[in-house]
């Protein structure tokens, strides 16, 4: 991480605390949010969401408020990359999508269409 600390005001501790501050229920549904990489000369950062995050239905609602609201906040910022790791190349836990009927495939490489309807 290229971060240096400057006075008593550190930017990745202000990072970590916005997003302590204004996202409390990524934790509290069992998500995580991690400073991934901080750039000091140009202002971007880039914030790995991970756990329950991954695969999450509203995490793309979660980065854009993270985007948007950050570079607000902390003047120093001026691009918020963030990502869940659905990609697979994260250390946060994430890169799996959660299964769904149909989603599936066998082991003979044929979808999985789920359990039939008794009807």
């Amino acid at each position: 991480m290229s971060t240096e600390t400057q006075g008593g005001d550190d930017l990745e501790d202000r990072v970590a605390n916005f997003l302590r501050r204004n996202f409390p229920q990524i934790q509290m549904h069992g998500g995580s949010a991690a400073i991934q990489d901080l750039d000091r000369e140009s202002g971007e950062v880039t914030i790995a969401l991970g756990g329950a995050c991954s695969g999450c239905g509203i995490s793309p609602m979660t980065i854009q408020a993270i985007k948007s609201r950050m570079v607000k906040e902390i003047p120093e910022i001026e691009k918020v990359n963030a990502h869940t790791g659905m990609d697979g190349g994260d250390d946060m836990g994430g890169g799996m999508s959660p299964s769904f009927p149909g989603e599936t495939v066998d082991d003979d490489g044929e979808a999985d269409e789920g359990p039939e309807a008794p009807f």
